[in-house]
């Protein structure tokens, strides 16, 4: 017969073996999971094309893309030299696809190959003949340009471009409202900041590319700062991003650190060992690595939000070991005490999957994965809480039941008035009503609410785009065709009823793919309009004689102008690697089922008129914002519709399970009265309900199920009793500290599960006492007048 010693010997060999089960299972998941971080995983189809419009804004739009700087600290010059410097170093990095700050910006988006389709590109030729006439106007010119500041500028360009149709270019390519030009580069209104826009080539989505681009930006302003004191600012959705996932990292560890310790604290604390904590977390453990295996190998990457949501949402695990330590006792197996708890504990484990399961038929991939990690992840807890954990526990411990101030606690409780049929409809009627006629909006549907970025830093994105001429970010118009070139029509037919509303005062600025990169036919009627080599070198010819240039000085010219004459037209394709790609890419859309063409719009006075005016020409005004608040309400319609099957198969599962009508309704009591509770609290405090409190609530009904559970399985008997609401402390103790530090978090989202799944707990628990438990006479326990006084 081994001894007490050779026992604990297996047993600690044996949580080793546990421990390095783990760690192995944990290196073989490394490799396999991919993080994602494209919040479109987590939205359902778009349904209009304001929505589809909007989901590919958000992961891949130039919005999404586009970063916004702000040089300050310095003299003007000195901040233009650096203006400079730094878009020089930043356009040849391959992170970025443009990086514009006012200089040569449109020399530098027309790279030689492309320079002899200029007059393609250029609506010179729709009013202007290339004649003699105009050849000597613009020679004449020049010849004034040779004796000004900008010979510097002209002189280089003149044999291939007389006419300096390149410039011309530049010049129509820059926005109506853009920023002013110091130094060469733009600067803000006050001329105290000089001002940069860079587009990186990580998609919004991308939060590890977006992080690199903002590293790459701070190393290469640390480089031409030098010893000047000036200082970088930037703004937009790559850089929020960054801040707010380091954000959020620091609080999570900070949290999960929090966490940890009081998960420790609290369990040594209750059972007397500091091996608690530690088989306690096995199991947890052991869940969490197999719900990330499952979706790992589920899915084709994991997405952040569901590791981040998994976790939290399996924290429910927790409990299983809690109820397995609570309830033994010296003298009773540790491998009989899991057997008799198994149909308690396998009864809220299946209906907390159930209603997790439920997630699979929302359409969403995010909530599929998510239901995939925490019904996986609860499982394997439970699984191995009832199997495995029972052959590390100490088979002799302190029974929990002959603890006095437990058993004074529940003489107490004892006599507290049950709370019954009556009581509980009162209830829920007065709390149904506070939710519901409560102040304000129910629902949450703005985004933007949600974001933890500061509301200073939001105000000063505005404040720069608005400086730079961004266009409006709520505001587009969507042209359809079936390919690329039908939509580039589409652009050019809207063109002249957006010159009348810019003209009009109704906006300020438009942008379109179709200024960069005219349709094909477009560019085929101006070919024909250039002049065959003879006309052309006869008119030439004659205008360079009225001028003092030599006239063997243009024949670059003559030989671009033939060039463009037999070229094919620049197709999208034709674009690649050149910044111009980068500026038709963001506003010309290409799918497998044709092309959108984007008006993106800036300083709109009165958008229903603008929407009026672009009504009537067979186009569409596209609010993003709506259609983002409609997409929140049809993503939480779905999640409502799981709810309900969820309640309904969670409701079944627990009649099975008790086969007492009786029974069940005083088991499912506390958690319905809890959800009208928590909504009422809520609701009444002016909170909008949003996406997280739903999910937070399914949390909270899972664990409310738990309490009433296992105070239905204790029986009649004081000592079960007893065991069962040391367990449901324990629990109910550590998880209301966990999310109440949840609740304290300036992140939105934590924020609202935190404070959600807080009151869940408290509700659950007072509820469960009040409902649950029958009536037991109190044993006579000794007067203590220093107890009772208190």
């Amino acid at each position: 017969m081994a001894g007490p010693g050779s026992t604990s010997a297996r047993r600690l060999g044996l949580a080793l073996a546990w421990l390095a089960l783990l760690l192995l299972a944990g290196w073989w998941i490394a490799p396999r999971l991919e993080l994602s971080g494209d919040l479109r995983k987590f939205m359902p189809s778009a349904q209009t094309p304001a929505q589809k419009l909007l989901i590919d804004e958000l992961g891949e739009g130039p919005g999404s893309r586009l970063l916004l700087l702000a040089l300050s600290g310095a003299d003007a010059g000195v901040l233009a030299a650096q203006s400079d410097a730094l878009r020089a170093r930043l356009a040849d990095d391959p992170r970025f696809v443009l990086v514009a700050n006012g200089g040569a910006a449109g020399l530098a988006a027309i790279p030689e190959r492309l320079r002899p389709y200029r007059y393609l590109l250029s609506p010179t030729l729709d009013t202007t003949s290339l004649d003699a006439t105009y050849l000597g106007d613009q020679l004449e010119a020049r010849v004034q340009d040779l004796g000004s500041p900008v010979a510097a500028l002209v002189e280089p360009l003149l044999p291939a471009d007389p006419t300096l149709e390149t410039l011309v270019l530049a010049e129509s390519w820059q926005p109506a409202d853009a920023p002013q030009t110091l130094h060469g580069v733009w600067f803000d209104r006050a001329g105290e900041q000089a001002l940069l826009a860079v587009q990186t080539r990580a998609a919004g989505f991308d939060p590890t590319g977006q992080q690199d681009a903002v590293d790459a930006i701070e190393e290469a302003f640390s480089t031409v700062r030098g010893d000047s004191g000036a200082r970088l600012e930037m703004t937009g959705p790559g850089a929020f991003s960054v801040e707010v996932g380091g954000r959020t990292q620091r609080e999570a560890s900070r949290i999960g650190s929090l966490d940890t310790l009081v998960f420790v604290l609290l369990l040594a604390l209750a059972y007397r060992s500091w091996k608690a904590p530690l088989l306690g977390a096995l199991p947890l453990a052991s869940g969490g690595l197999a719900g990330l295996a499952a979706v790992a190998l589920g899915f084709d990457g994991v997405h952040g939000i569901t590791v981040a949501f998994g976790f939290t949402l399996i924290g429910v695990a927790q409990d299983y070991p809690i109820h397995l330590f609570s309830h033994q006792r010296p003298g009773l197996s540790p491998w009989a005490s899991a057997r008799a708890l198994w149909p308690t504990l396998g009864t809220g484990v299946a209906a907390t999957c159930i209603a997790y399961l439920t997630f699979l038929v929302s359409g969403v991939e995010g909530l599929e994965q998510l239901a995939v990690f925490t019904v996986v992840g609860l499982g394997v807890a439970a699984l191995t809480t009832r199997f495995m954990l029972p052959g590390l526990i100490d088979p002799a411990p302190r029974d929990v039941a002959d603890t006095l101030w437990l058993d004074r606690a529940w003489t107490r409780r004892a006599r507290w008035p049950r709370l019954g049929v009556a009581g509980g409809l009162a209830i829920a009627l007065l709390a149904g009503a506070v939710a519901w006629f409560a102040p304000g909006p129910f629902w949450q549907n703005d985004l933007s609410r949600l974001t933890p970025v500061p509301a200073d830093a939001l105000a000063r994105d505005a404040q720069l785009r608005a400086e730079l001429g961004a266009p409006d970010v709520r505001y587009l118009i969507a042209l359809r065709g079936d390919d690329a070139e039908a939509a580039l029509r589409a652009a050019e037919r809207l063109h002249p009823t957006l010159e009348r509303l810019r003209a009009d005062g109704g906006i300020v600025g438009f942008d379109h793919a179709a200024r960069y990169l005219p349709s094909t036919a477009t560019q085929r009627t101006r070919q024909q309009r250039l002049p065959d080599p003879d006309t052309l070198r006869a008119d030439l010819a004659a205008a360079v004689a009225a001028s003092p240039f030599r006239d063997d000085v243009f024949a670059p010219f003559l030989a671009d102008v033939a060039a463009a004459r037999e070229a094919t037209p620049l197709t999208v394709d034709d674009l690649a690697g050149t910044p111009l790609a980068a500026r038709v890419d963001g506003l010309l859309l290409r799918g497998g089922d044709g092309a959108t063409a984007l008006v993106a719009l800036s300083g709109i006075a009165d958008p229903v008129a603008v929407a009026r005016v672009v009504d009537a020409a067979g186009a569409q005004l596209l609010d993003l914002k709506q259609a983002s608040e409609s997409l929140v309400a049809d993503y939480r319609q779905r999640v409502l519709w799981a709810l309900a099957l969820a309640a309904v198969l969670l409701a079944a599962t627990v009649w099975v399970a008790l086969r007492s009508s009786r029974r069940v309704l005083r088991v499912l009591a506390p958690m319905l009265l809890t959800t009208v509770l928590v909504l009422a609290v809520l609701r009444g405090a002016g909170v909008e309900l949003n996406l997280f409190h739903l999910v937070a609530l399914i949390l909270g009904a899972g664990l409310g199920l738990d309490y009433a559970l296992f105070f239905d399985h204790a029986g009649d008997g004081r000592k079960e009793q007893l065991r069962a609401l040391h367990a449901i402390i324990v629990c109910s103790l550590t998880t209301l500290l966990v999310f109440s530090l949840l609740a304290a978090s300036s992140i939105p989202v934590l924020r609202a599960i935190g404070g959600t799944v807080a009151l869940g707990v408290l509700f659950n628990f007072v509820l469960a006492l009040l409902i649950v438990p029958r009536p037991l006479a109190a044993a006579p326990v000794p007067r203590d007048p220093e107890v009772d006084a208190a």
